[in-house]
């Protein structure tokens, strides 16, 4: 129970055998995969993500809709991501993330392409959920953390470092840009650019070169040799759809995890924080328009959110391996409670640009240490599965956020009474991450060791 040891399958030949031949020198094959998801998530900010709050408020004034509507739409992505991910994480670890990736990018690209035609405000309600079940968007996305920590173990926080700066390169191009369209063209062809933009880019580069995990190519995580393989005698007779155990890890099944107490806090840790940053972070920006400010000025200022982001990610990634992962998660939790301070206070533009780039480091810092600590706490055996049970439950809690602030404005013209709860959530947050340690494996391999970030 708790660790289990995997045959390899059989190295794949034919159309794969020029990238066997360069694994077996210097070059490790993961470290396409990671550069390849970076750039989706990159064109993923392209893909209602981040940008989304720059439509919020065009939109409401040609549909007449109020604030709730665009909260209740975020709500729709988080509802309809829940209710696809325990599916999604078990697919994944059965079948990777290649052809899914592909199918959820032309999902995503229809469901944005109809907000073009969109004339009530259910109709955004409605292809939102479609968004939701792709499940592209998102700094912690199935589809692209998941593949990336089943090539790593050792490196896991360096390869989801160079992941995280992705999204927020997307976001340097993208969100400006989206300002640019929508000053430019209107909001409805805004919306179909960037939805053929990035639909039309994602599934070629997701078909060419997503694979799921080094042991299809008859690799070892890391690109270590075949010398650290477990020994033949040690090995069951039967050939798994799973991964090989790593002698740097313990993988538990999702039956196990489910029964820990340690899965349990980490679920209310990631719930709360999500609910607390689901109140601020979609409104902010139409918070921001209300006050006066520019909204040139505003797209700008996101788009230093994204980049901070990136920085806050990487930087935290590369400490995974010194500093243990739940303080650097309740580092996360207490940057974004100082954002939304400063979101309170920002009457002014230099005080949004600093509220948006603290924000940045807060999500940046937290998205990556939701993907890093699962895998390092759980392995990544089934970590498709373990994590596709944990999204529903932290996606239910986030998106409840965005709609109740959405209320709370509409009713008293103000989102501060949302915003405090929201604060209150992030701070309790980061108390349950930083007392969360590791859980004990029931059962290890002889040599097994849990990975020094984990601590």
């Amino acid at each position: 129970m708790g660790a289990a040891r995997y045959d390899l399958p059989r190295p794949v030949v034919g159309g794969w055998s020029k990238v066997n031949e360069l694994t077996r020198g210097r070059f490790f094959y993961g470290w396409v995969v990671v550069a390849v998801l970076a750039t989706v998530s990159a064109l993923a900010m392209a893909l209602g993500s981040l940008n989304f709050g720059l439509f919020i408020k065009p939109m409401a004034d040609d549909l007449g809709a109020g604030r709730a509507v665009f909260g209740w739409a975020q709500s729709a992505v988080q509802v309809s991501g829940a209710l696809a991910a325990p599916t999604t994480g078990r697919l994944i670890d059965r079948f990777g993330a290649r052809y899914f990736l592909a199918g959820a990018a032309l999902l995503t690209g229809t469901a944005l392409v109809g907000l073009a035609f969109a004339t009530r405000g259910w109709h955004v309600v409605a292809l939102f959920a479609m968004v939701g079940v792709a499940g592209v968007s998102g700094g912690a996305s199935l589809l692209t953390s998941v593949p990336v920590t089943k090539w790593f173990v050792r490196e896991r926080g360096r390869a989801l470092a160079f992941l995280a700066l992705g999204g927020p390169l997307g976001g340097l191009v993208f969100v400006p840009l989206t300002q640019l369209l929508i000053d430019g063209v209107g909001w409805r062809t805004a919306w179909v650019i960037l939805a053929l933009t990035g639909a039309g880019l994602i599934v070629p580069l997701a078909l060419l070169f997503v694979r799921r995990q080094p042991e299809d190519l008859g690799l070892l995580p890391d690109g270590d040799p075949p010398a650290r393989r477990t020994s033949p005698a040690d090995r069951p007779s039967t050939v798994s759809h799973q991964p090989s155990a790593h002698q740097d890890e313990r993988s538990w099944t999702r039956t196990e995890a489910l029964r820990s107490p340690v899965f349990w806090r980490l679920v209310v840790a990631f719930g709360l924080l999500s609910l607390g940053t689901g109140s601020v972070g979609l409104h902010r920006i139409p918070a921001f328009m209300d006050r006066g400010l520019d909204p040139r000025l505003i797209s700008y200022a996101t788009a230093l959110d994204a980049g901070a982001a990136g920085l806050a990610g990487f930087t935290v990634g590369m400490l995974a391996r010194r500093i243990p992962a739940r303080f650097l998660g309740a580092g996360g939790c207490l940057a974004l409670a100082a954002a939304s301070v400063l979101t309170i206070a920002a009457n002014d533009h230099p005080t949004m640009f600093a509220a948006m780039i603290v924000f940045g480091m807060g999500i940046g810092s937290s998205f990556l240490m939701q993907s890093y600590i699962w895998a390092a706490y759980f392995g990544r055996g089934h970590l498709g599965s373990i994590r596709g049970a944990v999204m529903p439950l932290t996606l239910v809690f986030g998106g409840a956020g965005a709609p109740l602030a959405g209320y709370v404005r509409d009713m008293t013209g103000s989102y501060l009474p949302a915003w405090l709860a929201g604060i209150v959530l992030m701070l309790v947050a980061a108390l349950v991450l930083a007392l969360t340690a590791p859980p004990r494996a029931a059962a290890t391999p002889i040599g097994a060791l849990v990975p020094s970030g984990a601590r």
